[in-house]
């Protein structure tokens, strides 16, 4: 399939629905070079998300028995947040470690929601389960083209707005907005895939030669924590040669007290990942190398105004 073409059509079709978030170059954070970074932590449900949530609601019909969808707290948020907006029932799937800001913030949108014990791996068999039985829609959270394709958009718009790069560092969990960076630029910049120690799928997924089961914890294991790469980034990921490192619990906080410290930029752990991976040393440019973070996502717990 051509993802840029697939990618393009997700851009005009949710464009009256998500936000075109902002792009910053700052010097800072103790790195001797400026950066460019999207703050895509400020669109709807305060993460990338709902991107793929709309454009897989607007690419066909919905169900009368309406939408299901299992996730580790954000998928859930986005997907809640797209179908109140379209008209749409959904019932939501999410383990405990979600925690209660994510909760808190599917509940407010009014859709059914079901707190599973365990890891998102958990949640994910609640909603198959809850699929067969009820007809429900399901919307992966990242291994499903129309998922990919509205999460690339993120890319496409970063570049009409005059993306400068030669490197962008993204973080991953199941792989949707990595995947849908790698089908959009098509090689054209280099891609980092950041990940932490404690959940690393895609990393694990390539020193394999196929995607395989890990452990997941820590600081980002609630959006980061997929147990299994998705095949469709595995496959973006292997094709582009996407180079892939590895942070630290420790790292990934410090990033994200220099977010907020020095440019009063709010993220959860899994949205400074990326930042992490400059910060700690992990991805340390060439020289005259120019470098993009993606600011993923917001959605702290506990919630700091709650």
């Amino acid at each position: 399939m051509s993802w840029k073409a697939q990618i393009g059509a997700a851009a005009t079709r949710i464009a009256p629905y998500v936000q075109r978030t902002p792009v910053m170059i700052t010097q800072s954070f103790g790195l001797s070079y400026s950066i460019e970074m999207k703050l895509e932590q400020l669109q709807h449900t305060g993460t990338f998300k709902a991107r793929g949530a709309f454009n897989t609601l607007l690419s066909g019909p919905v169900p009368q028995a309406g939408i299901v969808a299992a996730s580790g707290g954000n998928h859930g948020a986005a997907v809640a947040f797209a179908a109140q907006k379209l008209g749409h029932s959904a019932h939501i799937f999410v383990p405990e470690m979600a925690g209660p800001s994510k909760i808190a913030l599917i509940e407010r949108t009014g859709a059914q929601l079901t707190v599973v014990k365990g890891e998102y791996a958990n949640a994910a068999d609640a909603a198959a389960e809850y699929e067969a039985a009820s007809g429900a829609m399901q919307i992966h959270a990242y291994d499903a083209p129309a998922t990919v394709a509205g999460q690339g958009t993120c890319l496409a718009e970063w570049d009409e707005q005059g993306l400068q790069a030669d490197t962008v560092l993204i973080a991953v969990g199941g792989g949707g907005l990595i995947g849908g960076a790698l089908g959009w630029l098509a090689g054209a910049r280099k891609v980092v895939a950041v990940e932490p120690v404690t959940s690393c799928a895609l990393n694990a997924a390539l020193a394999k030669g196929m995607p395989c089961d890990v452990q997941v914890s820590g600081v980002a294991a609630n959006a980061l924590g997929a147990r299994k790469i998705g095949q469709i980034c595995y496959d973006l990921a292997t094709e582009h040669s996407c180079e892939s490192v590895l942070v630290t619990d420790e790292a990934i906080t410090a990033a994200q007290k220099a977010l907020w410290q020095e440019r009063r930029l709010l993220v959860e752990p899994a949205g400074a990942a990326a930042l992490a991976a400059l910060m700690s040393g992990a991805y340390t440019p060439a020289k005259g190398e120019r470098v993009a973070v993606l600011l993923c996502g917001a959605n702290i717990a506990p919630d700091p105004l709650a």
